[in-house]
């Protein structure tokens, strides 16, 4: 609810939305490149997905979705692709439980399809074929992490 006197967000209400969102950190290795191009593409994929945040103050967050694919083609390491996709939130006004819900499962929801673009382009950039990762439910994983921490 506005304020009309200081039309800014009261402090009872509930308030989420992204600031900025950036690459934090990428990098993109292909060592055996020239010996993979020569053989047939059939890769053997492993993908790792984690997300982080820490408070920067004011109701600010930084949360980091953090990927990294490894692909081996006929046991030969065809690439590892690490990325690490960066928002600034604010939110404000969540109890608890409801602001570890958000940090862990809606943030990473809107970050998600920043982070597969980035990811598609530097495959793209080394010359392979673009991953196209298939969404991601957060819900269910940040309810799967929180019944394995019960």
């Amino acid at each position: 609810m506005l304020d009309k006197n200081k039309n800014t967000h009261s402090a009872e209400q509930p308030f989420f939305a992204l600031q900025k969102i950036y690459i934090k950190s990428s990098s993109f290795e292909a060592p055996n490149a020239a010996k993979v191009f020569k053989q047939n593409w059939k890769p053997e994929i492993s993908l790792d997905l984690n997300v982080s945040h820490e408070s920067i103050g004011d109701g600010i967050y930084e949360v980091v979705l953090s990927i990294s694919v490894t692909a081996k083609n006929d046991g030969i390491l065809a690439f590892l692709v690490e990325v690490d996709q960066a928002a600034l939130f604010v939110i404000k006004g969540f109890p608890e439980q409801k602001l570890d819900e958000a940090l862990n499962s809606a943030c990473p929801l809107v970050m998600f399809p920043y982070i597969r673009e980035t990811l598609d382009t530097l495959m793209l950039k080394g010359c392979f074929p673009p991953l196209m990762l298939a969404p991601v439910n957060f819900d269910a994983l940040y309810t799967e992490k929180n019944r394995a921490c019960a």
